[in-house]
């Protein structure tokens, strides 16, 4: 099999599986106002991925670009408060037909993970991103702090949709943020 024959398989299996499903999906927020969505989010807890299983000060900031595409930037202290800066700069794709709650989000060409926002607060102050595959959760808020009673709200969704939330860690956030 030549290189280019086994790369494209890799990429189609790749493809694939970031696209399967559980038998029962995570809920679909009704209704996003991308404009209002739009701006700095402070990650509270997640199911960390392996390049950000030690961030602190985690940040997601999203802007619409013209082309309707979300240009996003998650930004992380790694190891500590103080820790070095990491960047990372994926696109967020709307999906049609989805009221803007679900999106492909494009860390590396031509795969586009799972990002479905599943719960948005009506004054849009915290919100829940989560996957069908129920591997990774982010609680994000617009403030680097969470009230403790809507955390175990949200949690408490985030269970309901089958999530083993043992495995959430949450991020420790300055209260001057550096990034």
């Amino acid at each position: 099999m030549s290189y280019k024959t086994c790369l494209a398989t890799w990429m189609g299996v790749l493809t694939l599986s970031a696209c399967s499903t559980t038998s029962t999906p995570v809920p679909l927020a009704e209704k996003i106002d991308l404009d209002r969505f739009m701006g700095k989010w402070y990650v509270i807890a997640h199911i960390p991925l392996w390049v950000d299983k030690h961030s602190f000060n985690a940040v997601e900031s999203y802007e619409l670009a013209k082309d309707g595409t979300i240009a996003t930037t998650f930004t992380f202290n790694e190891g500590s408060l103080k820790g070095p800066l990491k960047t990372y700069r994926p696109t967020g794709f709307v999906r049609e037909d989805t009221n803007n709650a679900l999106w492909g989000m494009q860390f590396i060409w031509p795969i586009k993970a799972q990002y479905k926002i599943s719960y948005i607060a009506s004054d849009y102050s915290s919100t829940i991103v989560a996957r069908d595959k129920l591997d990774y959760v982010w609680i994000m808020a617009r403030k680097p702090t969470m009230d403790e009673t809507e955390y175990e709200r949200l949690l408490t969704l985030i269970k309901g949709y089958g999530y083993d939330i043992s495995k959430l860690r949450r991020v420790p956030h300055d209260t001057q943020p550096t990034n």
